[in-house]
């Protein structure tokens, strides 16, 4: 999603449409859509704000549910893979994705970490 232009030229842009510009000539004046300007000026009408709506929002926690499980299977088998656990999940009814999964074992803190000893090409 582009990010929002600048407070400055929006507030160009409204006191040009105040003055007395039609909204179409002071989007051509400053190089932005007429759309633009409409809405821009819309919203200083109504609420007297000229800059732009916050952008974004909080990502739901699918797993907030099946917290309790998780960690408790996860204590049980801490090897267990993603898509193992994605598979157990969804035999109990939940549907989550791989990149949810991932997200919240990161936030638990935990990682199943390799032991670099085993992975030599040669015995120990």
């Amino acid at each position: 999603m582009p990010l929002a232009l600048s407070n400055d030229l929006r507030q160009r842009v409204i006191e040009a449409i105040a003055t007395g510009m039609t909204c179409r000539e002071a989007a051509a004046r400053y190089g932005v859509s007429v759309a633009s300007a409409v809405k821009w000026h819309q919203r200083w009408r109504d609420t007297g704000a000229m800059t732009s709506l916050a952008t974004g929002g909080v990502r739901r926690e699918v797993l907030a549910e099946e917290r309790d499980w998780l960690v408790a299977r996860l204590s049980e088998q801490p090897d267990i893979t993603l898509r193992a656990l994605q598979s157990e999940l969804e035999r109990r009814g939940t549907r989550a994705s791989y990149g949810a999964l991932w997200r919240f074992v990161r936030l638990l803190g935990l990682s199943f970490k390799k032991n670099p000893a085993r992975q030599r090409a040669e015995p120990a």
